[in-house]
């Protein structure tokens, strides 16, 4: 019967783990990585999430021909470099930031509509055996409409 006890209690830390660490990390978004988008206006959407080095995340996102595009991705200063690839819907990398030193942002314009994959990677830097990093990545977009 003691059982039935501890496991609510256990499920309520976790889940109140989980949402301290998520406004943590929509705040970091908030302060870091908003100021990234500069003159672009963001479009309301804080996508953040706690990724450990080595793992992967994935997002779809629509953008639409006639407007200028800026994406900016943020991790926290603990992690290493944060890889982002940019993929439209026959897998082609339209952009990679390891080919330009991990750059934080990436300007462009689409030519017609489409939905693109983002690929966030957060590389390693440890050695086998040691505890693996873990931080805050934050996705951002912003855009121009064109006149």
């Amino acid at each position: 019967m003691r059982i039935f006890r501890i496991i609510p209690v256990l499920a309520m830390f976790i889940l109140a783990t989980t949402v301290n660490a998520e406004a943590q990390c929509k705040a970091f978004a908030k302060k870091i990585c908003l100021p990234e988008l500069g003159s672009y206006t963001h479009d309301g959407n804080y996508h953040a999430a706690i990724l450990v080095e080595g793992e992967e995340a994935e997002l779809y996102k629509t953008f639409y021909s006639d407007m200028d595009y800026r994406v900016a991705i943020c991790g926290e200063d603990k992690l290493p470099n944060v890889e982002f690839r940019i993929l439209d819907a026959n897998k082609n990398v339209l952009y990679s930031n390891k080919d330009s030193n991990y750059a934080k942002t990436w300007d462009f314009k689409l030519q017609s509509s489409q939905q693109l994959k983002l690929v966030i990677k957060v590389n390693s830097f440890n050695k086998p055996g040691e505890t693996p990093v873990s931080g805050c990545v934050s996705i951002m977009f912003g855009f121009k409409v064109k006149k």
